[in-house]
Formats: structure tokens, sequence, C-alpha cells
């Protein structure tokens, strides 16, 4: 499989490792409503990686705009990597092809990690969408093919994003973005169909049941010959017929159906010599989505930034934002009415808009999660969200949680006590017991801090415990009970010291 190298791979490939969890603070006063939606605000790698815990393996779809990387968007990389090549990067605007010899260097580096991060919180029937141009359409597809594996590989979706102009353009005019998709596991995937396609097959037959079909040929052209698939049918007129060679002398017909199908599927088959036909019904519940998306119905750039502009009085900030039914089509697409969907580039937060749209259309219960790093978050992300009645908690990001290998006192405890049960069972912690954070799977959970003194997991504190869970797990300083002990009463020690900085097989 080809391979992309660039300056500093080999220090981000692990750098989401490095990335410090941190804690979210929810701000009260910049929410809206009662509701599970997050929009967050903070440097996205950071984020993505205080998500785990809660949402590891639960997000059914990503979409992200990230920067395409022009020379025209004023993006920094700010990623604080440990190596001199990429800390003479920090702080600088990335620039023009030419102007600046790093750029793509600088867009890859910055990308990695972040997918990463997005991979491990994909469900494992979930599917990323990534819009981006020519300009590292290429590179994106190479680092995505590592990242999520080439054979996850979905679609290069191509989108109209514009209707006419571009008469400037040097040599050719561009009228396309791309959109790139990949599975989290493509065995799994199971995209949902275009409800909104325009059949061009004419169903000019109906069936003994009133189904309305088209004949469609069984033999093929187009398909690669094989000697196995190119064999005699006796029809049910007693006429024998064969696959139609256009050229005797270069075979490349062959019958869609094996022999063994042929017999199983005998009665489906419908015999108007020479040809031999399969009835295509008509699907009532949409059609495969194609990968072309030209229509009108996908909207355009313009179409997206004449809409931000009747909602929100400031669009300075966004030339070409995204029209909301492209991401809706995505998102019908690639979700159920009860999925998760996150957006670590949100921008003008039409994602957030896009899934408020789909739930409102089919009666869905979907959530959202945005991300976004600038400061206009909370002034137009979540203000759009505000003003098309949506609902979300606002999150700023938050301190370290461990420091130098070392829990931060200036975390409190319950932010503590939530991470802990976040990152060993996915839920937050409700239990307002000193020690016991709660029961998940028949298994009850302790966290036995004191941050001032070590604690001691002897038998005086065992006899305390008056859950009903058939299994324990404990954290403490220390302990004196065996593994005899333990194995009897299905208990679990682990050591505040060592085994509270590993979250699901990876050192934090």
């Amino acid at each position: 499989m080809p391979t992309i190298n660039f300056i500093g791979k080999d220090k981000v490939s692990k750098y989401h490792q490095q990335v410090p969890y941190k804690v979210l603070n929810h701000i009260d006063e910049k929410s809206c409503g009662e509701s599970k939606n997050k929009i967050i605000h903070g440097d996205n790698l950071e984020v993505l990686k205080s998500l785990l815990p809660e949402y590891q393996g639960k997000i059914k779809c990503i979409y992200i705009d990230p920067p395409y990387n022009t020379g025209n968007e004023n993006w920094i990389y700010n990623d604080n990597v440990n190596d001199p090549k990429l800390q003479k990067w920090l702080g600088q605007v990335v620039g023009r092809e030419g102007e600046d010899f790093n750029r793509h260097d600088k867009w890859l580096c910055m990308m990695y990690p972040r997918l990463q991060l997005m991979q491990k919180l994909l469900s494992d029937d979930g599917a990323i969408f990534i819009s981006i141009d020519d300009n590292e359409q290429a590179n994106l597809k190479l680092i995505c093919n590592e990242i999520f594996g080439s054979q996850n590989f979905v679609a290069n979706m191509i989108w109209k994003n514009k209707s006419g102009g571009a008469n400037d353009a040097k040599n050719i005019a561009c009228d396309t973005e791309h959109i790139l998709v990949y599975a989290k596991n493509i065995s799994n995937l199971k995209l949902n169909r275009d409800t909104e396609a325009k059949v061009t097959t004419s169903y000019n037959k109906v069936d003994a049941d009133g189904r309305r079909y088209s004949l469609e040929r069984l033999d093929k052209q187009n398909l690669g010959y094989q000697p196995s698939l190119d064999f005699p049918i006796t029809g049910t007129d007693g006429k024998i017929y064969t696959v139609e060679q256009k050229n005797p002398e270069i075979k490349l017909a062959r019958w869609r159906w094996s022999k063994e199908t042929v017999q199983q599927r005998y009665s489906e088959l419908v015999f108007k010599f020479p040809y031999v036909y399969t009835k295509n019904y008509e699907k009532t519940t949409g059609t495969i989505p194609r990968n072309l998306l030209v229509d009108e119905r996908f909207g355009r750039t313009r179409t997206g930034k004449t809409e931000l502009k009747n909602i929100l009085d400031d669009v300075s900030n966004f030339d070409y934002p995204k029209p909301t039914k492209l991401i809706q089509f995505l998102l019908q697409l690639a979700t159920n009415k009860n999925s998760i969907v996150l957006d670590a580039f949100a921008g003008s937060g039409t994602t957030a808009h896009a899934v408020i749209n789909l739930n409102q259309q089919d009666g869905g219960d979907r959530k959202f999660i945005l991300i976004e790093q600038e400061n206009y978050c909370d002034s137009i992300t979540a203000e759009r969200v505000r003003r098309i009645g949506g609902k979300f908690n606002y999150y700023e990001l938050g301190e370290e949680i461990f420091i130098n290998g070392k829990i931060n006192k200036n975390i409190s405890i319950d932010q503590l006590r939530d991470f802990i049960y976040l990152s060993e069972t996915g839920q937050h912690s409700t239990s307002t017991e000193k020690y016991y954070l709660g029961t998940f799977e028949d298994t009850a959970y302790y966290f036995y801090y004191e941050p001032d003194q070590q604690t001691c997991l002897d038998y005086e504190f065992f006899s305390t415990l008056n859950d009903q869970a058939t299994y324990k797990v404990i954290y403490a300083n220390t302990s004196t009970l065996g593994k005899k002990f333990q194995s009897k009463y299905n208990l679990k020690f682990k050591s505040i010291q060592d085994d509270i900085f590993t979250f699901r097989g990876e050192k934090l």
C-alpha cells in the first residue's frame, strides 16, 4: 500500500497518546436548555482526547470541514510537539505555495493525530465524512488509508459547490470539492438509501401483486469475463439461451448469476428470445446513494453563505460555509434516529443545524458534539444554534487532570471522580457517597482517595462497603488484601499511583 512521508511524521504518529486529558468545564450561562448536545470551546486535539473516556466507540457519524490549506486561510500550526523542526512552526501563519515550503507538512502534522483520535471515537458501524479540495485531497487520502485502513475507504464524493463565475481562473475553473468517506469497519457499515434521489429507470411493467418493475438483462458486458458464468440456459419456452458476445473472438460478456443461482431462482427469470431477463422492482425506500452530488438539492457555497447571513448578522469569518442541506444529506445516509454526531471543526455550526433539521424531519433524537477553538465559538457557533431553537450544554476546555504523572491538585474531587468512572464505564458518576462512584454492569466502583494522605484498602475499609454488586473495583494507594481474598470476594484493587494513569490499555 502506498504510504506518505512528511516532515514530523515520526513525531506526530504517536503524539495523540501524549496529549493530556483535560476537564471540560460546563458554562451554565452560555448553555441553552436541557440537552445532551455539547458545544465545546477549545483546541480540538485536546478536546478530542478529553472526549475519549465518555465517547470512545460511540460516535456513529463524524463530519469535518478542516482548513483546505489554500494559503488564504490564516490557520496556524500550534501543536506543541517536542521536536525542534516542529517547534519552529509554532505560532506562524501557514502561507502560500512557494512562500511556505513546509506548508503541506504542517497541514499533515496537524491532521494526523486528530484523525487518529476521531478513529478511536467512531463506533464500529460508524463513518467519517471529510470535506476537502484539491490542495490536500491526495495527501488526505493517503493518511486516511493509514489511519482508517485502505480497506475501509468508502467513496470520494464530488460536491458541486459553484454554479458559475470563476472567470478569473488561471487555467481551468474548478466547480467541485471532495468529501472523502471512510468507515471504522466497512463490513459493519450500512448506509441508508437516498430517499430524495430522482429515479431515471422506467418501471413500465406491473407484477401480479401490483409491484412495478423493469426488465434487466441477465447477461452483462462489463462485469469481467468468467468461463464458469458463460453457459447455456434452457428457457421455459424450450429454447436455448446463451450469453451474447458482440465479438465471438474476444469474449467479454457473461451471466450475472451462477449456475447454482439460476437453478435456485429459475422462477424469477423472464425469457424473451434471444435474451434472459430478471425483474428489477421499483425501490419505494430510496436508491443507493451516488458519489456525484451535483443537484441543487445539495446546495452550493452561496447557499450556505445566504443561509448563515439570514440567521446571523456577522458572517465575516466564513467565506465558504457549507449549506445545511448538504450536511443533512450526509447525516441522513450515515445515522439512525439515536446517533451521536461529531464535528471537530465546527465553524459556523452547520452540522448542529443539520442535526436539528433532520430530527424535526423524522422525529429522531440525534445528539451533536461541536468543537470550535476560535473565539467566535459562543458568538457565532453557539449563537446560530440558539437562534434556530436548538438546545445544548456549553463547555470550556479546562486544566489537565494529571501533571507530570501526578493528580493535578487544582482539579476538584468531583471532576476527578467523574473522570475515573468515565474511564471505567463510559458513564458519568452521579453518586454522592464519599468513595462510591456507582455500579455498572453488576460491578461497583470505588475511588478511595484523600488529597493529603495515603489510603489503604484493608479489611476495615472493605467491611464498610454496602453495595449489592457481584464485583468490585477499588482504587486506593495501597492494599493489604491478598490475591486469595480478592478472588474470593470478586474484588479488584487498582493502585492510584499506577493504574489511574492507564486508560483502556494505554498510558495517559
